[in-house]
């Protein structure tokens, strides 16, 4: 496929035929994400190919605690789990939530599932000391994760990010036996998608581009 049509076709996908990915094709998928950029072209990136089911199920509650708490605070008009503005969210709204039947099994069943790490021992986080949550770290780990997704499409499968596990990422140490020096990332199901979206909504350069400032003229 032609790159822009990749870069425009690779959407979220959660939805997958029951339809097995060879380690073949996950391997090419890999052996291509693997030159993405990376700070000090350190390449701390680790995986973790989930196949055991007994792995697979215990994701299964972890999902359901942090989607529990996401819905109730969509429900109250939030942005979940940012650091800006405050949660007015109570245990009570979180307990009340009822996720869709199997809404867990669609990451956990996919057919291929895997657990993104990065090596902070490597990583330049040039925003550690400033008074906000850090951010600058994912630039050595996500340019590769989705290099990953990328490959994929071009292989006619599909998948999304998802970040579930690093809300509890203690508990997903011991899981997978994860050293402390590395971060949980992302998770990551992959598969067939049921559905291929071709036309994707996203808002146009001149929303979010300015010239010289934060508020200057708009750029396109």
């Amino acid at each position: 496929m032609d790159l822009y049509d990749v870069m425009r076709t690779t959407f979220a996908a959660r939805q997958f035929q029951d339809e097995q990915v060879s380690d073949s094709t996950l391997h090419h998928i890999l052996e291509n994400a693997r030159f993405a950029p990376s700070g000090g072209n350190r390449q701390g990136w680790k995986i973790i190919v989930i196949k055991d089911v007994k792995k697979r199920a215990s994701l299964g509650p972890i999902i359901s605690q942090v989607m529990r708490r996401y819905r109730a605070q969509v429900a109250a008009g939030e942005n979940p789990y940012n650091t800006v503005v405050p949660s007015q969210v109570t245990q009570s709204d979180i307990d009340a939530v009822t996720l869709p039947e199997g809404f867990t099994e669609q990451f956990t069943h996919a057919p291929i599932l895997l657990m993104v790490l990065v090596d902070l021992s490597v990583v330049a986080s040039m925003d550690s000391e400033l008074d906000r949550v850090g951010v600058v770290s994912g630039a050595s780990i996500y340019p590769f994760v989705w290099n990953i997704l990328l490959a994929a499409r071009h292989e006619g499968l599909g998948g999304t990010i998802t970040t579930f596990t690093t809300v509890h990422e203690p508990e997903v140490r011991k899981l997978f036996n994860i050293p402390a020096n590395y971060a949980v990332c992302a998770l990551l199901p992959i598969g067939k998608p049921i559905k291929q979206l071709t036309k994707l909504k996203r808002n146009p350069v001149s929303a979010f581009t300015t010239v010289d400032t934060f508020d200057g003229a708009s750029f396109g």
